[in-house]
C-alpha cells in the first residue's frame, strides 16, 4: 500500500476541513508551492490536490492552481470541479497523472458512460481515472459533501465498474478531519463486495499505526493529510513507507 500525501485547497489557502463542513476549516501558514516543494525535497513524489472550491461550482482558485501544479514533476492525482469530458481528457493529455471526477458522475447519468466510450479511445486512461465515493453512514453525498445521493453504494460501484472504472477514492466523511481512524469495516465491505477494485482509503488517518491496519487489507494506497499537517505523522516516515511497498511490489 503507498501512502499519498494530501493538499487541500479553498480561497487559495491550505486547509484542512472536518467532516466534509466548509464551516470547521483548519487554516495553514503555508502555499500550495511551499508544500509541493516540501514533499518533493523530501523524496516523495505523488501528491493528492483537491480544489475545495471547485467541488461546489466556484472555479476561481483552478488558473493559479493549475500554474503551480505544471511546473512540478511530481504525479498528482487532481480532484475539485471536474465537471466535463474534455476536462478529464485535457488534463490526462497534460500530464496530470490521475483525474478524480465525483459529482458529475452522480448527478449525470450520461457522464460516466460518455466518459467511458471516450478513455477507451487512449490506452491506460481508465487507469488514471479515480471515482470518488464520498460516504455519510452509507449515503453518497456530493457537491462538496452538500448533497446526498439516492444511488446505492454498492449499486453505484456496480455501474463504474460495469463501465470499465475500478480505481475508488472511498472517504467516509464522518472520519474526515478527524485524526480518530480509518474507515477499516467500510473499506472491508466494499472489498468483500468487489475484491479486485483499486481502492484508494481517506479520512480518519491518524497514526502509522492506522496505516498498518489498512495495509493489512487489500487497499492499493491511501491519502494522508491532516496527521502529516498535525505533525503525527511525518514526511519521513511516508518516505520510509513508500519506499519499502515498492520494493515490496
Amino acid at each position: 500500500m503507498y501512502i499519498i500525501p494530501a493538499i487541500d485547497i479553498l480561497d487559495g489557502k491550505v486547509v484542512r476541513l472536518r467532516e466534509g463542513d466548509y464551516n470547521q476549516k483548519t487554516e495553514y501558514d503555508v502555499s500550495i508551492a511551499e508544500m509541493i516543494e516540501k514533499y518533493q525535497s523530501n523524496g516523495t513524489d505523488f501528491i493528492h490536490i483537491i480544489d475545495l472550491n471547485g467541488a461546489k461550482g466556484d472555479f476561481s482558485n483552478q488558473k493559479a492552481l493549475f500554474d503551480v501544479i505544471k511546473k512540478t514533476e511530481m504525479r498528482v492525482q487532481y480532484g475539485g470541479g471536474i465537471r466535463t469530458i474534455s476536462q478529464v481528457t485535457e488534463l490526462l493529455d497534460s500530464g496530470i497523472h490521475r483525474v478524480i471526477v465525483g459529482t458529475q458522475a452522480i448527478t449525470n447519468p450520461s457522464f460516466l458512460d460518455e466518459l467511458s466510450r471516450e478513455v477507451g479511445k487512449k490506452d491506460d486512461y481508465a487507469n488514471r481515472i479515480v471515482i470518488a465515493i464520498d460516504v455519510l453512514d452509507e449515503v453518497i453525498k456530493y457537491s462538496g459533501w452538500m448533497e446526498s445521493s439516492p444511488i446505492k453504494l454498492m449499486d453505484y460501484v456496480d455501474r463504474c465498474l460495469q463501465l470499465g472504472f475500478f480505481r475508488f477514492l472511498c472517504t467516509d466523511i464522518n472520519k474526515d478531519g478527524k485524526l480518530g481512524g480509518a474507515a477499516v469495516d467500510l473499506y472491508e465491505k466494499l472489498l468483500n463486495h468487489s475484491p479486485f477494485i483499486k481502492l484508494i482509503a481517506s479520512g480518519g488517518i491518524s497514526s502509522m499505526k492506522d496505516i498498518e491496519e489498512l495495509a493489512k487489507l487489500n487497499i492499493r494506497s491511501c491519502v494522508v493529510g491532516k496527521a502529516i499537517y498535525e505533525n503525527r505523522i511525518s514526511i519521513e516516515e511516508i518516505k520510509a513507507w513508500n519506499l519499502k511497498a515498492m520494493t515490496s511490489l
